[in-house]
């Protein structure tokens, strides 16, 4: 029988009761919600659920907006076809949803994370992340700086105020080249939407970096070994379709509140996560620019350490100066910060103005 809202009544009450009635019982449902690190006056929307706003604040906030132009493995590629942070997030936000929907799990608290679980990715991907490790004395995690990016450096220093939930989720999506079922289950998010994000982003990335290296002449479609082929399929549709078909059919069959992969389908994924480091990440032409962005990060980070941030006032970079830092160690914050925010291309034109000599224009 279709559902019928029923007029007069709370839609927000209406839609937790069907989330009562439909999602599965290892599902996190919006009424459960552990709240957020503030209380809001106005948290009790008569429309939207605490998931949904999450959701919306994510998609609203600038450091979402900014993906757009972050690597993801192609340093600011010239070509349109090629993925970005943001059409990362995307399609992580698409494997998520789909496997959620399957699973009977929360929809918007799924895509929530999903979308928040990379917005502290630094400007050139992996390079930028590696290179603020090094420099900045306390480490740096694109995963703990994404919480910090939502709990503090958005809205104006205000944070998003996200529930829990979607904090856990984001703050233990990564997995590095972990293995991607642990057995210790402390590495897991708390919810199972969380986890699902946590297998739907290598199922991406896995995938659309395959496609994406072979558009940029890398590698061919049949250089990925025939016993990995055979598992997953031939094109980047059927690959990633073939892994997400696994995940649900095998836990649906277990029905334990945990996710399943076939041995076979975990064997193909763990094996074409490494012939992708050994073929594609550790590719000469893609090392030559990681260690050129790592370069441009470390003479902005030594830059603004002495001479202090700074703006841009038409086409000019202007410094403003370190005095109102008050240490080494909030001056490492304010600068981590900053580069960390920074997209490719505003990077790189910072590191154009302060270090490229520029031709003097002599008025006669």
């Amino acid at each position: 029988m279709a559902y019928t809202p029923v007029v007069g009544t709370s839609i927000r009450r209406q839609l937790e009761e069907r989330e009562e009635e439909i999602l599965s019982p290892y599902a996190c449902l919006n009424k459960n919600t552990a709240g957020r690190m503030r209380l809001e006056l106005d948290d009790e929307c008569d429309i939207r659920m605490p998931f949904e706003r999450d959701r919306d604040r994510i998609t609203h906030s600038k450091t979402f907006r900014r993906l757009k132009h972050k690597t993801q493995v192609f340093l600011a590629p010239a070509g349109d076809h090629y993925r970005t942070r943001l059409t990362h997030v995307l399609e992580v936000s698409q494997i998520a949803r789909t496997i959620a929907s399957a699973l009977c799990l929360n929809g918007p608290l799924t895509e929530a994370i999903a979308l928040g679980h990379d917005l502290g990715h630094t400007p050139f991907g992996h390079a930028g992340e590696a290179t603020l490790n090094e420099l900045h004395p306390s480490g740096f995690r694109h995963y703990a700086h994404s919480l910090r990016v939502v709990d503090f450096l958005e809205h104006k220093g205000k944070g998003l105020n996200l529930t829990s939930e979607v904090r856990n989720g984001i703050v233990k999506h990564s997995k590095g080249r972990n293995d991607i079922f642990p057995e210790n289950d402390s590495e897991l998010p708390a919810t199972l939407e969380g986890q699902v994000v946590r297998v739907a982003d290598i199922i991406a990335y896995v995938n659309h970096d395959m496609d994406d290296a072979v558009r940029a002449g890398i590698l061919k479609e049949n250089d990925l070994p025939a016993d990995i082929r055979v598992v997953v399929g031939e094109r980047h549709s059927k690959r990633t379709g073939a892994m997400v078909r696994d995940l649900i059919v095998e836990t649906l069959q277990a029905g334990d509140g945990r996710l399943h992969i076939s041995r076979k389908m975990l064997g193909a994924i763990t094996d074409l996560r490494m012939f992708l480091y050994e073929n594609v990440y550790r590719y000469y032409r893609v090392h030559n620019e990681f260690e050129k962005a790592q370069r441009v990060i470390r003479d902005l980070y030594s830059y603004f350490m002495e001479n202090g941030l700074g703006r841009f006032e038409g086409n000019q970079w202007k410094p403003e100066g370190p005095e109102a830092w008050g240490d080494d160690k909030q001056a490492h914050r304010y600068v981590c910060d900053f580069i960390a925010g920074m997209t490719d291309r505003y990077a790189m034109r910072i590191y154009e103005q302060i270090f490229l000599p520029k031709a003097w224009n002599v008025q006669v």
